[in-house]
């Protein structure tokens, strides 16, 4: 239960989803959490499962769209910490930002400018931003690891959500380009890639399960994926104990590009 004692786990996307469930984990684990989103009322109804769990930490309140936010957020885990030896980011939009957002995961000839710049400013721009201000922290003290939360769609076409695919592939060789760039400065960049995982992010489609044959065809194991699941396997790559891992895609997809 102390995987992470004594460091400092800055996690975007805190409010729900793989982000909610990193947050928790890796309080569970030792860690001072700082949860980052756009929304208090999530932000504090996660800190509330960290705090009842024995867990500590604080959150932020943060649009990391915009490019100011990430060294604010950065600076925050500082003031409060000292220091920050992880930064999580599990911040995104997915499939059911249609319901906010009409046209915005459609292919390329349906799919607008204005909505291609807003998918990537969401989820590909504020990842930029934030391992920008990690790495010049992490300079600062010596180290740290980043891990980013990609997805499948970032290493296979789809017939829809071409932003979401090229914004998650984008992520997927951002993530080892840090690699390579900062491995002898102590820091270490991974991604995981999760496959169908049950987060109110994919809940329109989730019924497809419902049905055996349909599931076997989205993975072997017919069944999505648990946010903690997907935690998990943050937890190991922000961890010492994956400290030979650097540049990875860990895929944690039940087997569903194990068929390709």
């Amino acid at each position: 239960m102390d995987r992470v004692a004594g460091k400092v786990a800055v996690i975007t996307g805190a409010g729900s989803g793989v982000g909610q469930a990193c947050m928790t984990l890796f309080a569970a684990e030792g860690a001072k959490v700082v949860g980052v989103g756009r929304t208090r009322s999530s932000l504090e109804a996660s800190l509330s499962l960290v705090t009842e769990a024995g867990g500590s930490g604080i959150v932020v309140v943060a649009d990391l769209a915009l490019e100011a936010s990430a060294d604010a957020v950065i600076a925050a885990a500082v003031a409060a910490y000292g220091r920050v030896d992880i930064v999580v980011n599990a911040a995104g939009v997915g499939y059911s930002w249609l319901e906010k957002s009409p046209g915005s995961m459609g292919d390329v000839v349906n799919t607008s400018a204005e909505k291609w710049h807003e998918v990537m400013n969401i989820n590909l721009d504020s990842c930029f931003y934030m391992c920008r201000a990690a790495v010049m922290q992490f300079r600062r003290q010596g180290g740290g690891a980043i891990v980013n939360v990609a997805s499948i769609s970032g290493l296979q076409g789809l017939t829809v959500a071409h932003t979401y695919t090229a914004a998650k592939g984008a992520m997927i060789n951002l993530t080892r380009s840090l690699g390579v760039t900062y491995a002898l400065e102590n820091i270490r960049a991974n991604c995981i890639a999760p496959g169908y995982i049950a987060t109110p992010m994919v809940a329109a489609v989730l019924n497809l399960f419902d049905d055996p044959d349909v599931a076997d065809r989205l993975t072997p194991m017919r069944r999505p994926g648990t946010p903690e699941e997907m935690a998990y396997g943050c937890l190991y790559l922000g961890s010492d104990e994956a400290s030979y891992c650097n540049g990875t895609v860990l895929v944690i997809d039940g087997g569903t590009t194990a068929r390709q």
